[in-house]
């Protein structure tokens, strides 16, 4: 009989979901982790004979799954939360909320702001059981790498782009140059590693066409191509984007893209909302990654976020952060994105079951890793990808009765019935607890920082 091999952990007898291929399940199921990555994954029988592990734990039937991604955020709209909601009870909101309040709110905030910010949102999101995040470009991303450290979960941060726009904060508009210097500035401060084992790195970001000109669009996708990163973009989100695109290129905006070629799996494009069947052709024969927010993205248009995923489109599911609709739980926007779904896609059709209930949340994981380009390292439980793994408990009121595991996890569990996290095998939430930070000392500070900021959007 072989030695048995030393490794770091074991997590037994638990119900794996992997989310791989096969949708394989192990009912009594064991993780092998060792220097960040899964080294095997199977029967718990098997891996106790295999591995002599430096720490075990006993799931005791708990359900073990893959990380899931947050596919669009916006870490410095975090301190945002109910501000909007607050203001439209005395006042009517002007329009688009994007240029009149956001990008305000973000360009009046400091370097420690954005540092607490991060801190605030990523913890949240570790106990409702997110491990990735994909920033959709904001004010100060080394602060915002310095909370991904922190608390321990894996992201990609990148800048606000603009040098262009009408009506945008001084101090969020740069120059041609200058925008592409900070981008590139961004991603060789963070590299990355092929393996994923390096938590926190760069990426490139446009804010969306109607503020960017068409040289920095071209110039810092070259960039982003030649250093192997994504440049993440509002795309398609709204008729204003749309009538700016045909009254300035003569094209919608795909066509544009495609036009000044850039329309390449380089890109992600946040909500892509408005997208037609050629678009989605587009998007799938192009290798163009999405990310669907449908927290806000039913209040614009029928999104064919579904469409596009069973059509090859590496689109995966995003917060959009809590500017509004204020939850980080991507459980809970997967529901929504089920019972929206099921509304585009299958009403029109009298079909109540158009909506494969395993979908929105294979979305959530692996739509959201492929969307990033990592999905050869997350994204579902296998050998030699990172270990990157969340414990569901089965505990609560809304488990009950489920007559198997599966079925709650894709119909009814949410970030509440999260109980640990592991990211590259490390723990980062006990007991539902973030272990990393003090989560409850982050929230009063900001808390109190809120109330300063508040007057920065009235």
């Amino acid at each position: 009989m072989s030695t048995p091999r030393s490794i770091d952990l074991l997590l037994e007898h638990a119900f794996v979901v992997t989310f791989d291929d096969d949708r394989t399940v192990h009912r009594d199921g064991a993780i092998a982790v060792h220097d960040g990555a899964i080294v095997a994954i199977g029967d718990t029988a098997d891996l106790r004979a295999r591995f002599s592990p430096a720490a075990r734990r006993d799931l005791q039937g708990r359900i073990v799954m893959p990380g899931l991604v947050d596919a669009h955020l916006h870490t410095a709209q975090t301190m945002m939360r109910g501000l909007i909601s607050t203001l439209r009870r005395s006042r009517a909101l002007r329009v688009p909320t994007w240029r009149e309040y956001l990008v305000p709110f973000e360009a009046a905030l400091s370097e420690d702001d954005v540092e607490l910010s991060g801190l605030l949102a990523y913890s949240a999101m570790l106990a409702t059981g997110t491990t990735t995040f994909f920033e959709a470009g904001g004010p100060h991303p080394e602060a915002m790498a310095r909370a991904a450290w922190r608390t321990g979960i894996r992201g990609s941060v990148s800048v606000s782009t603009m040098d262009g726009g009408g009506r945008i904060p001084g101090s969020m508009q740069q120059t041609t140059e200058r925008s592409l210097q900070q981008n590139i500035d961004v991603v060789e401060a963070l590299p990355s590693a092929a393996d994923g084992s390096i938590r926190v790195t760069g990426g490139m970001s446009l804010r969306q066409i109607i503020a960017c000109s068409t040289p920095l669009v071209v110039d810092v996708h070259r960039e982003a191509r030649e250093r192997g990163v994504k440049v993440h973009t509002h795309l398609v989100e709204g008729t204003y984007e749309i009538d700016y695109a045909l009254e300035n290129f003569g094209h919608r905006p795909v066509e544009y893209l495609e036009s000044i070629g850039v329309f390449t799996p380089a890109l992600h494009g946040a909500h892509s909302v408005l997208v037609g069947d050629e678009d989605i052709t587009a998007f799938a024969r192009a290798g163009v990654s999405a990310a669907h927010c449908a927290k806000g993205n039913f209040g614009i248009g029928p999104a064919p976020a579904v469409r596009m995923w069973r059509r090859g489109v590496d689109i995966g599911l995003g917060t959009d952060g809590v500017a509004s609709l204020g939850t980080l739980d991507l459980f809970r926007v997967a529901m929504i994105a089920r019972v929206g779904q099921q509304l585009v896609e299958g009403v029109h059709r009298h079909n109540r079951n158009e909506i494969d209930p395993a979908e929105p949340l294979e979305m959530a994981v692996r739509g959201g890793a492929q969307a990033m380009g990592l999905g050869a390292v997350i994204g579902s439980l296998e050998t030699g990808k990172r270990a990157d793994l969340v414990v569901i408990s089965m505990d609560s009121p809304d488990a009950a009765g489920y007559d198997s595991e599966e079925s709650f996890l894709y119909e009814c569990a949410s970030g509440r019935d999260v109980v640990e996290v592991y990211v590259e095998g490390a723990q980062v939430v006990s007991d539902g607890r973030v272990t990393t930070v003090d989560a409850a000392d982050i929230s009063a500070r900001a808390r109190r920082r809120q109330r300063e900021l508040a007057d920065v959007i009235a």
